[in-house]
């Protein structure tokens, strides 16, 4: 039994996967180590990979441009810190675009798992099973993430109100 299958059923996106699927899942992923403050991708890249957190934290930015640059605060800001097991890079799954925003290294020794969308999704179409269920946890989890920044979008609009 590969050594990551028990890792990966601790992921939220792996989620009701049997172990003969996580197997194959687990036969996809590469491994990738990073040092604090390395970045992993940049905004506006290409998406091309899934990303799992097997140790250490990721931090996600984006460049506020010139109206941050402006005020003199700086160019980026850290808009999520993801921990081990959580994933990112999921919408490189649905759509080739652009990334919206960076992701680097926030722990030294971060390592991540790294998974190509056409060797995942050739996989999800020889086994629908498997593809209906990741991409139900996919969607879930993108869910959740939406939910999240509706709710601090509206904090925002209220503290900037009064």
């Amino acid at each position: 039994m590969n050594p990551l299958v028990s890792f990966l059923k601790q992921s939220d996106i792996f989620y009701q996967l049997t172990p003969t699927q996580l197997e194959l899942i687990a036969n996809l992923c590469q491994e990738a180590s990073f040092q604090v403050g390395e970045i992993i991708f940049r905004e506006h890249s290409t998406s091309k990979e899934l990303y799992i957190i097997a140790r250490g934290e990721v931090e996600i930015v984006i460049n506020l441009g010139m109206a941050e640059a402006a005020s003199g605060s700086g160019s980026e800001t850290v808009i999520t810190k993801l921990r081990r097991g959580q994933s990112f890079g999921e919408v490189a799954l649905v759509d080739e675009g652009l990334r919206s925003a960076s992701a680097r290294a926030a722990q030294k020794d971060t390592r991540l798992l790294v998974i190509g969308r056409d060797k995942l999704i050739m996989l999800c179409e020889t086994y629908p099973q498997l593809g209906y269920r990741l991409m139900h946890n996919l969607a879930a989890d993108l869910a959740m993430k939406i939910r999240s920044t509706d709710l601090q979008i509206r904090e925002q609009a209220l503290y900037k109100s009064q």
